[in-house]
């Protein structure tokens, strides 16, 4: 007896859906890709419990009759390719017709279409993929899927979903590309019968990306002019050199006008910046490349996140040259921030008990003076002016003023305090020989023990604001905060919210000198957002803390005067 079977055709589209329909966003994407493709011009999304209970998609596109309705249930069933050859020069954004038949298989389906002139629509209602309903139906023009019990026949594949505010985070970012991808078509979307956001339809990717992401990030946004070669035309708005991120979250790559992810295109986009981003830090990139179709493969990848160039290192080259290019024409100050200074001695001083720490090193201290154990560190002396105050770079005899300043500011630890180093660190000794401090690290651990303290405790005191400040957000970021409201609150900063993706603030914690409270809150938002949705609330509030302190503590280049070092 024959071992091997023919699988039913339940059971094979179930098979296609574990590719095709990773999570709800996977729906999301492929209802949207199919409007797209339709010529919507206004597509609504909703979804329930992330979308693990329901999304709908209605789009006002083209429509199908009855015949392509149900033929679109059908697997390897499109309007959108007819033979091999046109897998080389595809336009749109779905083409192997598996996406319905796929979401249809595992999940409670209905679909609702309609020509623009046609007088009546047709309703078809599946589940787990078999269809049980086909009948008119009376909807406007154009398409609506619903989907209801996502993987409610697969328990197996359900349970690795992941919890419904990860779920509709994902949903979300879905759309943000499309929306992005596609800034002519109004976008809308509404959460658990809550608008998270309606982006009307525009002409141009800054109106788009001013609508998602706020005005403060687009002014921070340079234009990309891309003729960078004959075969790659390069187009979009990327982050001047000192805009950046701790996550890739906003480096949007799209290639004719499909979101994907690339390792090769986001090395090229990292090799494009070059000295300008911190290690560890991603740029913040809306990049569009155009190139003939028939020179990029997209059947590569089950989902169609991945592609592949048939010139990679024409792609690379062009990528590479366009965003220096761009970076160049304009250069900013941070640009200039980030490349190394020139080498230069370092320099100690002693630091005098009412003056700024400005030191200046007369030599460099030999080897010789180094042995095991500790020595006195030896300066070359030089003359200085008779008002001048003493100090150890400046001094007749360097070894006798290094001994006073050595009885004069022990610490309670029984280090004394020599001086400061290239304003970087803090020279102290003790018995056993020199001490370095780095005082950026000192003061930020100081912070942040003592917060964390009076967090687990009683929370951060707080210090009310003259005038509360109010502030706009992009919908995520609004939603963030309202998760986050009472960490937020208990670590000093008191906010609330005063309308749809608006918000007020009337105190800050009291240890901190802010100057723009509306742009910390900001900075705050975008320091945590990496954080997992998971984390306890002090886990989450210890992140917190350790941004914040980072940002707020005495910073490398620093000048101290002395009694803030013997305070350190």
């Amino acid at each position: 007896m024959s071992r091997i079977r023919l699988l039913p055709d339940t059971v094979a589209s179930q098979v296609a859906a574990g590719e095709v329909v990773e999570r709800p966003a996977s729906v999301v994407k492929e209802l949207i890709e199919n409007s797209i493709d339709a010529g919507a011009r206004k597509i609504e999304i909703m979804t329930h419990r992330g979308g693990i209970s329901l999304v709908r998609v209605i789009d006002d596109g083209s429509g199908m009759d009855r015949d392509d309705a149900l033929l679109s249930l059908e697997r390897h069933a499109t309007s959108k390719i007819r033979s091999a050859a046109d897998l080389q020069t595809i336009g749109t954004l779905g083409f192997r017709g598996e996406a319905l038949p796929s979401i249809a298989s595992v999940s409670r389906f209905r679909l609702t279409t309609r020509e623009p002139t046609a007088i009546a629509g047709t309703e078809i209602i599946v589940n787990g993929g078999k269809i049980d309903v086909v009948r008119d139906g009376g909807e406007a023009p154009g398409t609506q899927v619903e989907v209801r019990s996502l993987f409610y026949n697969l328990p197996a594949r359900r349970k690795f979903l992941r919890s419904e505010n990860t779920e509709s985070r994902n949903v979300e970012h879905q759309i943000h590309l499309q929306a992005i991808g596609h800034p002519r078509i109004a976008f809308t979307l509404l959460r658990d019968d809550r608008l998270v956001f309606q982006l009307p339809e525009t002409t141009t990717l800054s109106d788009r990306i001013r609508d998602l992401y706020g005005s403060e990030l687009l002014e921070r946004l340079i234009q990309v002019n891309g003729n960078a070669s004959a075969k790659v035309q390069i187009s979009g708005l990327i982050g001047q050199a000192g805009l950046s991120r701790q996550t890739r979250a906003q480096q949007l790559i799209f290639v004719n006008g499909r979101a994907i992810e690339s390792g090769l295109i986001t090395a090229a986009i990292r090799e494009g910046y070059h000295t300008a981003l911190m290690k560890g830090q991603y740029p913040v990139t809306f990049l569009f490349l155009d190139l003939d179709p028939g020179t990029v493969d997209v059947n590569v990848h089950p989902t169609k996140r991945e592609v592949r160039f048939r010139d990679l290192t024409g792609v690379r080259e062009a990528i590479v040259h366009c965003l220096r290019q761009t970076l160049e024409r304009t250069r900013t100050e941070w640009q200039e921030k980030f490349r190394a200074p020139p080498a230069s001695p370092p320099a100690v001083t002693k630091i005098p008990a009412s003056a700024t720490v400005e030191p200046q090193l007369a030599a460099a201290v030999s080897p010789e003076s180094v042995r095991a154990g500790y020595r006195p560190v030896e300066f070359a002396p030089r003359p200085v002016p008779d008002n001048r105050r003493e100090s150890v770079a400046g001094v007749d005899d360097p070894g006798r003023a290094a001994q006073t300043a050595r009885s004069k500011h022990a610490t309670p630890q029984q280090f004394q305090i020599i001086g400061v180093l290239n304003k970087l660190y803090i020279l102290m000794e003790n018995a056993n020989g020199l001490v370095l401090v780095d005082q950026h690290a000192a003061h930020e651990r100081i912070l942040f023990e003592d917060l964390q303290r009076r967090m687990e405790e009683q929370g951060v005191p707080a210090q009310k604001l003259l005038l509360p400040q109010t502030f706009d957000l992009p919908p995520r970021d609004s939603d963030w905060i309202e998760r986050n409201m009472s960490i937020l609150q208990k670590m000093g900063i008191g906010i609330e919210s005063f309308g749809p993706n608006s918000f007020k603030i009337d105190s800050l914690p009291s240890f901190l000198n802010v100057s723009d409270p509306t742009q910390f809150m900001r900075k705050v938002i975008d320091d945590l957002k990496s954080v997992t949705n998971n984390s306890s609330a002090m886990r989450l509030g210890e992140e917190m803390i350790a941004k914040t302190v980072c940002r707020h503590a005495v910073k490398a280049n620093d000048p101290l005067r002395y009694l803030e070092v013997e305070k350190l």
